[in-house]
């Protein structure tokens, strides 16, 4: 018991009185916080500061995000495989036959299927049908001239344009991995102004390209001048998917390291007056 008048009765008068009052002040906080919302003079949650931790592990997330379309670019997997197995079976027919038509036919023959597959899939059909256009020049060179070394020539040649073409893109300070990447991260080119630390890495990944497909030409080149055609047609399907795998992984090691991309910004329509 109490020794003071009123004992606990007091006491439990004045813890309501408390809770009263804590309520009130509670309720008026709320309805200040409404208004302001109402209002719009509220503080905006991205004004509030973040956490060091938290920011640098959003930051980290998207920029994996970002080098993650890497592989998506270059046409995955199906693509790669696209533009290799008609090689393959070109070399393949003429150790069987040793006739420079029935072995392109056979390779023109396959890169159509896949044409066909990724039309019946309703798939993108860009890395299949730039496959089977390079393996149509081939097959008509290559029948046009009776050897079975042409059929690698366009490819060739193109290997050396594309070299040419990524160092030119980096030199004129729009190196093409950032062409390329920009529409499917949706930074479009906002890399070149605004985010120079993605246009260094964007620079670095195409110089990373120019150096590692440039070997391909350098070691197929003068095969074919020599004419030995399994050499030359074995070494083009080794060559062909390990450089590009390699370029690939170089390009997102860089891309994991680089600043995440700042989304570009679509100029809205005006509203009809």
């Amino acid at each position: 018991m109490s020794n003071h008048p009123g004992g606990d009765a007091a006491r439990i008068d004045l813890d309501t009185a408390n809770v009263a009052a804590w309520q009130a002040a509670a309720a008026e906080e709320a309805t200040e916080s409404v208004v302001r919302a109402i209002d719009g003079t509220a503080p905006a949650a991205a004004e509030r500061p973040l956490d060091p931790a938290a920011a640098e592990a959003a930051r980290q997330a998207a920029s994996r995000e970002a080098a993650d379309t890497v592989l998506q670019a270059f046409g995955g997997v199906r693509g790669m495989i696209d533009m290799t197995l008609p090689g393959l079976v070109f070399i393949i027919t003429y150790n069987i036959t040793h006739q420079v038509s029935a072995s392109a036919w056979a390779a023109l023959g396959l890169s159509a299927l896949f044409v066909v597959a990724r039309l019946v899939k309703r798939e993108t059909i860009q890395h299949a049908f730039s496959g089977v256009f390079g393996v149509a020049l081939g097959a008509w060179i290559s029948m046009k001239s009776g050897k079975a070394e042409d059929f690698y020539l366009p490819g060739l040649l193109w290997n050396v344009a594309y070299c040419v073409g990524l160092a030119i893109s980096a030199l004129v300070r729009w190196p093409m991995i950032g062409l390329m990447l920009g529409p499917i991260t949706g930074e479009m080119f906002t890399w070149r102004k605004e985010n120079p630390g993605r246009f260094a890495a964007y620079t670095k990944a195409t110089w990373a390209w120019v150096l590692i497909m440039g070997l391909k030409p350098l070691i197929l080149f003068p095969l074919y001048f020599t004419h030995n055609v399994n050499l030359l047609g074995w070494l083009k399907v080794a060559l062909g998917i390990p450089p590009l795998l390699l370029a690939m992984y170089v390009t997102w090691q860089i891309l994991l390291k680089a600043p995440p991309p700042i989304k570009a910004q679509l100029d809205e329509e005006e509203p009809a007056r």
